[in-house]
C-alpha cells in the first residue's frame, strides 16, 4: 500500500492540513479543519479514504496546549503522530526557498515534506499522563515565580516600616519571620512583645530562635528609622494573604505531583539529589526516552549543548545554545548542586573541570552533561542509579 505523509499546522480554531503522497511525491489534497468533534471526524473520514492507520504519517508542530485534543483523538483512532520543533521547520523552509513566505497553507506542506526527509518517530502512546506532569509542574513554576514576587513586595514593605527586620533574619522571610509580620506586623507591635510570645517563637522556630535573639530583636524594634502607617499596615496584610494563598496552592500541587512521579518512578529517582519535583519536570519535558537514539540528543534538546563555529581550518565550540526548555535546563544544573555535595564521582568530576580553569559556571554545566548521560543510560539500561557500575 502506498505511503501518506501529512502535515498539520495547529492553531487555535482550526488546523490546516495537506497530505503528500510518498510515490509521486505530490500534494494529494489541502484543506482545513475546524478545531471541534466534526472537524475531527472529517479528517479522520480523509484518512480512512487514503489507506490504514500504518500506512499514513502524521507531523504536527509543538503549539503547547492547542494540539492535545487532536493528539488524544488521533491516539483513540489508532493513528500516530509525530511532534516536530517549530524551528526545524523553520530551517528547513529557509533551505528550500529563498522566499520570506509564511501562511498556514506553506506551512503545512513544508512540515509533510520536512516528514518525508526524517526518520518518523511516532510520540508514543499514553502520553496524557506527562502532559499532565508537564502542566502541573509548569503551573506551579508559575506560582513560584508569583509567591516571589510578593516576597520582593514585602520587602520593600519592610524598607519602609521596618528596615531593620530583613538583616537580622539574614535576608531572609524565613516562618519565623513570616509569623512576626502576620501576628505583630509593624516595629511597634514587637517592640512590645512578652515572655508568652517567646514562647510561640521558640515553638514555630523549633527552638532555634534563642532567647537573645527574642531581646535583640525587640531592641531592633524599639529604635527602629521605620516609619508606622495605618496604610502599610494595609498593604502588609493584603501581601500575606496574598502569599499565603499561594503558598498553599503550591503544596496542592506538590502532592499531586509526587503522586503522578510516583506511580511512573523513572530510574533516574534513584540518582542523589533527583526529587519528585525534578523527577517530574525531567519526564514531563523530555517524555517518552526512546525517542532519543543518543544521549548527544537529549543534551541538544535541554539547549546544554555547546555551539560549535567551523569556517575554513578553524573550529572551536561556542557557548551553550541554550534552545529547548528552559525549566529542564534550569532542573537538570540544580540537580548538580547537591550531587557535586554528596556523590563522589560528580564530585571528583566537578574538581576535575574546576582544575582546568574553568569557572564554577561552566563547570556545573558540564556536570550537568554527566547528569543527562547518566539519566540516558539508567532508562537505556533499565536500571536504578549505582556508583559502583558509573564510570
Amino acid at each position: 500500500m502506498s505511503l501518506y505523509f501529512v502535515g498539520i499546522d495547529i492553531s487555535k480554531y482550526k488546523h490546516d492540513c495537506c497530505i503528500i503522497s510518498a510515490v509521486d511525491q505530490k500534494v494529494v489534497s489541502k484543506f482545513t479543519v475546524k478545531n471541534d468533534k466534526a472537524g475531527f471526524e472529517h479528517l479522520l473520514t480523509i484518512f480512512q479514504s487514503l489507506s490504514s492507520p500504518e500506512y499514513i504519517r502524521i507531523g504536527f508542530e509543538s503549539t503547547a496546549h492547542y494540539a492535545l485534543n487532536l493528539e488524544l483523538f488521533l491516539e483513540n483512532a489508532h493513528h500516530s503522530f509525530m511532534e516536530v520543533n517549530p524551528v526545524l521547520i523553520k530551517e528547513y523552509k529557509k533551505s528550500t526557498s529563498l522566499r520570506r513566505t509564511k501562511t498556514d497553507s506553506v506551512d503545512c506542506e513544508s512540515i509533510a515534506r520536512w516528514l518525508m526527509t526524517v526518520a518518523y518517530k511516532p510520540h508514543s502512546k499514553g502520553f496524557y499522563h506527562a502532559y499532565s506532569l508537564k502542566s502541573l509542574t509548569r503551573l506551579r513554576d508559575r506560582l513560584i515565580r508569583q509567591r516571589s514576587f510578593y516576597l520582593v513586595k514585602m520587602t520593600n514593605f519592610l524598607d519602609h516600616t521596618f528596615p531593620e527586620f530583613k538583616p537580622f533574619f539574614n535576608e531572609r522571610l524565613s516562618k519565623t519571620a513570616l509569623y512576626l509580620l502576620e501576628n505583630y506586623g509593624t516595629a511597634e507591635k514587637m517592640a512590645k512583645m512578652n515572655s508568652a510570645s517567646y514562647d510561640k517563637l521558640r515553638c514555630i522556630s523549633r527552638g532555634k530562635f534563642s532567647p537573645g535573639q527574642f531581646l535583640q530583636l525587640k531592641g531592633l524594634a524599639v529604635n527602629t528609622v521605620g516609619v508606622n502607617n495605618s496604610i502599610f499596615d494595609v498593604e502588609l496584610n493584603s501581601l500575606l494573604t496574598l502569599y499565603k494563598v499561594l503558598a498553599k496552592e503550591i503544596g496542592t500541587l506538590e502532592e499531586e505531583i509526587n503522586k503522578l512521579i510516583e506511580e511512573v518512578h523513572p530510574h533516574y529517582m534513584s540518582v542523589p539529589g533527583i526529587g519528585p519535583i525534578s523527577a517530574a519536570v525531567i519526564y514531563s519535558e523530555y517524555g517518552d526516552m526512546s525517542n532519543f537514539s543518543n544521549s548527544g540528543q537529549m543534551l541538544a534538546f535541554a539547549g546544554i549543548e555547546p555551539g560549535i563555529n567551523e569556517s575554513g581550518t578553524a573550529s572551536h565550540g561556542g557557548r551553550m545554545v541554550k534552545r529547548g526548555s528552559s525549566q529542564l535546563r534550569y532542573v537538570l544544573i540544580n540537580c548538580c548542586l547537591p550531587l557535586i555535595r554528596f556523590d563522589m564521582t560528580f564530585a571528583t568530576y566537578y574538581a576535575k573541570k574546576r582544575g582546568e580553569g574553568k569557572p564554577h559556571r561552566v563547570a556545573i554545566t558540564h556536570v550537568a552533561k554527566k547528569l543527562v548521560r547518566v539519566i540516558y543510560a539508567l532508562e537505556r539500561q533499565d536500571v536504578d542509579y549505582s556508583v559502583q557500575k558509573l564510570r
